[in-house]
């Protein structure tokens, strides 16, 4: 089996890593989330990473575009309403997991809490391993919570550079299960379009009504800098101090560390990804109702009123019953109009950005963050999502 070239990051920057009882507790807090309301559409992607050998690249790409993929669906409507976006990572083909359960893992299930995805992608690694393609597509059809509403987008991405034939259970038969729940399979190859095609990675494109795709997992991803970087990144610190963390002690900590462990990813990854990351946490996308009590009451997963004592925020502790709830309008406020700043900024620097990036496209092959976001649009576009350009 040949050794896997660069592994490419999936998306922008994703969080420092945490210690193992706080990787616990972000697990207990993802179960607790609150699910969408029924008639709000759903954009659902699983994400599976050949984690073996040499597929760094790949991972790298994966950590500094996550938060581009994420901005590029907050525009996204059906029937004028926002989808809830929930986003699950699997790695697999890394020598160092499970013989007997494939060489994979799922390292993230479907989850609106993308700071806990971009946590997880700068904690993997790399080393040699066999690759089930099949058997990591069968794992996430069957493991994953999909919605059962039809025009819900259900979407699988697989990437790697080994042979899509490898392994005890066929692709053929993995990706027929996919399409039988509407969920859809694309394959990015890390590699030429060639050794894709001989490694019958279209076929399972086809057969899953996704997309074959081929990548350059070794290309370095150019960092423009824009006009806008440094106050996006001020106003992105900004937004944080009107987070207000409840619940145990635990989770408290938890969530402030995890958001401002991706603030400082992103920022040490570079200003683009930085900026990327603020745009996003100004999105409905960003939602954090697991620990941030604005988010909760919002969601309705929590009444201020019921709450107990040790559970409220510092802040709410230190104020009369009565003064708490003008307290949370008033830093609901503020949180608005910091995000209307922030997409002000962010507009502004897109447009900064448009001919840069079309010569950037112009150079060569294409990259994890642009292969993944052609490919959604056109699947959620059939599904009668609509796109504000």
């Amino acid at each position: 089996m040949k050794a896997i070239r660069s592994l490419v990051a999936i998306t922008a920057v994703l969080t420092i890593a945490l210690s193992a009882t706080l990787a616990v507790a972000a697990d207990k807090s993802s179960e607790k989330k609150a699910k969408p309301k029924k008639d709000v559409p759903r954009i659902q992607m699983a994400i599976l990473l050949d984690t073996s050998g040499s597929m760094s690249g790949l991972i790298n790409q994966a950590r500094t575009q996550l938060w581009t993929i994420v901005n590029e669906f907050a525009t996204a409507k059906r029937n004028g309403k926002t989808p809830h976006l929930e986003v699950a990572l699997y790695e697999y083909g890394k020598s160092s997991l499970p013989a007997k359960e494939g060489y994979m893992r799922m390292i993230v299930p479907l989850t609106d809490n993308l700071d806990q995805v971009s946590d997880e992608l700068f904690k993997l690694t790399t080393n040699g391993g066999s690759e089930y393609c099949g058997q990591a597509i069968d794992l996430a059809v069957r493991e994953l919570d999909w919605s059962e509403a039809n025009k819900d987008l259900k979407c699988i991405f697989i990437a790697g550079n080994e042979p899509f034939t490898q392994g005890p259970i066929n692709f053929r038969d993995a990706c027929k299960a996919a399409v039988s729940k509407n969920i859809t399979v694309s394959t990015i190859h890390c590699g030429t379009e060639s050794d894709g095609l001989n490694g019958q990675w279209d076929q399972g494109a086809k057969l899953a009504d996704g997309s074959f795709l081929n990548i350059d997992h070794d290309r370095a991803v150019a960092s423009i800098a824009a006009p806008q970087d440094k106050e996006l990144a001020e106003l992105s610190g900004k937004l944080n101090t009107t987070y207000l963390a409840y619940g145990s002690a635990d989770n408290k900590r938890l969530g402030t560390t995890l958001q401002s462990a991706q603030d400082a990813n992103a920022a040490g990854a570079a200003p683009a990804a930085a900026a990327a990351r603020a745009k996003t946490k100004a999105s409905s996308f960003y939602r954090n109702s697991s620990w941030d009590l604005l988010d909760a009451v919002k969601e309705g997963k929590v009444k201020l009123e019921e709450m107990k004592e040790e559970e409220l925020p510092d802040d709410l502790k230190k104020l009369k019953p009565e003064e708490r709830k003008a307290y949370l309008a008033e830093k609901e406020k503020e949180r608005a109009e910091i995000q209307a700043r922030i997409q002000e900024l962010s507009k502004a620097r897109d447009a900064y950005l448009v001919d840069a990036r079309k010569k950037a496209a112009e150079a060569g092959a294409e990259t994890l963050d642009t292969a993944i976001i052609k490919t959604v649009r056109d699947q959620a576009e059939r599904l009668e999502f609509e796109f504000k350009e």
